[in-house]
């Protein structure tokens, strides 16, 4: 997967997918804007707050956010660590790397019969942990990581199936209108630009 050669011995591995019935171009905006500040995680955004990653998950499309370049960094609340761009590649993959490199997070794109295959594959490692902090920050990691990142993708796929694409132009999202009652125009007050 687009990713795995910037972390390619992770002490912690786990890939989750879900199927989406939509074009991968009705899937990219909702990705591609994802994160704090912005589109937010599509999640359950309470427990997210809870750590203090001001997540506010957009039920829109939101343009401000569609333009995420290589090297733009996305932080997760004031003491968390900061996510890098390090491939966007439109309709395909989306990949970011904690800026230490322990932590790699990629999404991929892939066409189906049935539309489109989400994956999104964690890969971390905690060099100078000891093996029982390794064991216990699994131990707690893989099922709140399981919980969270399971709505997260059933989340991405709600949105993306209502998403309507123009007929002969997969490239081109037509965006919900304000007055449409299939979404929720998120608080502009609440935007926090990169």
């Amino acid at each position: 997967m687009p990713g795995d050669e910037f972390l390619p011995h992770p002490e912690l591995l786990a890939t989750r997918a879900v199927t989406v019935a939509a074009e991968p171009a009705a899937v990219w905006p909702w990705l591609i804007q994802i994160g704090p500040g912005r589109g937010g995680a599509y999640t359950y955004d309470w427990i997210e707050n809870l750590f203090g990653l001001d997540m506010h998950s957009a039920n829109t499309i939101l343009p401000q956010f569609q333009d995420l370049s290589v090297g733009d960094t996305l932080a997760l609340g004031s003491t968390g660590p900061r996510m890098r761009a390090q491939i966007i590649e439109r309709n395909r993959a989306l990949v970011f790397a904690s800026d230490d490199g322990d932590w790699i997070w990629s999404f991929g794109l892939y066409r189906t019969p049935e539309g489109t295959r989400l994956v999104s594959r964690n890969r971390i490692r905690r060099p100078g942990a000891s093996p029982l902090g390794k064991f216990l920050y699994a131990l707690v990691m893989e099922p709140g990581s399981l919980v969270m990142e399971r709505k997260m993708l059933r989340g991405i796929k709600q949105r993306a199936e209502r998403t309507p694409v123009m007929p002969g132009r997969a490239d081109d999202i037509t965006h919900p209108s304000p007055n449409d009652d299939r979404s929720t125009l998120t608080d502009p007050s609440r935007d926090v630009r990169r």
